[in-house]
């Protein structure tokens, strides 16, 4: 076990410790589910974006605390409860305020160049759904489910669902997902190319961890430069992507972590990358 860094979010809300290069992020509104909420998610938008941001960090782990990985928006704060200053903003500033809160927690969690996992102990549900399916890769404990949920609310979608949800299992299945707010268990979630892998409740944490490890000792250039590559897989057309693969894998010969795995798989042993 190496070194813990305990980093402190501004509120008990969310947790975050660095330990062996992963910057493990949690969610800690067990007794809500994990719900957002005006502490939870300013929090998480910045832990996103320092832990992004840490040369420190080689990957991030999002999980959360209890039984549950996050239940979404807070359902109770729609209603007659709702902060009167929202009550009192246009419709465009209304509008406004939302596209940057997304852009400032789904956004920026799929623009971190390092890998980024999520761990599902349980439900992930509307936002939170967006949350997990913004990351490179899911974990999910085998009595995990997901819902879209916006339907059971009259609403129709926020923090870029619909789109991430189409690129992850396709069209037919991403309308029958929100026009359903259907509970998809674990199993097939991992059939459907929602979630990566479903794993038992008891060894959740600790498999979604040693695979982010295993990511964070990785050549972090080559793990940025893959993403990169991979995000435009989804955008370019197929010269274009090659052209630009050809470009950064160039640039990753002259690296030292590039000469470290060479010498490594000479000497038939473990590569220790240095990240340059």
């Amino acid at each position: 076990m190496g070194t813990e860094t305990i980093i402190d979010t501004g509120t008990d809300e969310l947790l975050c410790a660095i330990r062996d290069g992963v910057a493990v992020i949690t969610l800690n509104r067990p007794e809500a589910r994990n719900a957002l909420s005006d502490n939870l998610t300013p929090a998480l938008r910045n832990m996103i974006r320092t832990c992004g941001e840490d040369p420190n960090v080689g990957a991030l782990l999002i999980t959360g605390a209890g039984e549950a990985f996050c239940a979404g928006g807070n359902v109770k704060g729609m209603g007659a409860h709702r902060d009167k200053r929202k009550l009192e903003m246009s419709f465009e500033d209304k509008v406004a305020d939302l596209q940057e809160r997304q852009r400032l927690l789904t956004g920026a969690l799929a623009s971190v160049r390092k890998p980024t996992i999520a761990a599902l102990p349980g439900p992930a549900v509307g936002a939170g759904l967006a949350i997990a399916m913004a990351c490179d890769i899911r974990i999910a404990a085998q009595s995990a489910f997901v819902s879209t949920g916006y339907l059971r609310v009259g609403l129709s979608g926020d923090y870029g669902i619909a789109w991430l949800l189409t690129r992850l299992v396709g069209t037919a299945r991403a309308r029958e997902l929100m026009f359903t707010g259907d509970k998809v268990e674990a199993a097939r979630c991992e059939a459907i190319g929602l979630v990566n892998r479903v794993v038992p409740d008891e060894t959740l944490q600790a498999e979604a961890f040693a695979l982010a490890k295993s990511f964070a000792e990785g050549p972090r250039l080559a793990l940025r430069y893959m993403k990169d590559n991979l995000d435009e897989a989804l955008l370019f057309d197929f010269a274009t992507a090659r052209d630009h693969e050809a470009e950064r894998l160039t640039r990753l010969t002259t690296t030292a972590d590039h000469r470290e795995a060479v010498q490594a798989f000479i000497e038939k042993r473990k590569p220790v990358f240095k990240g340059n």
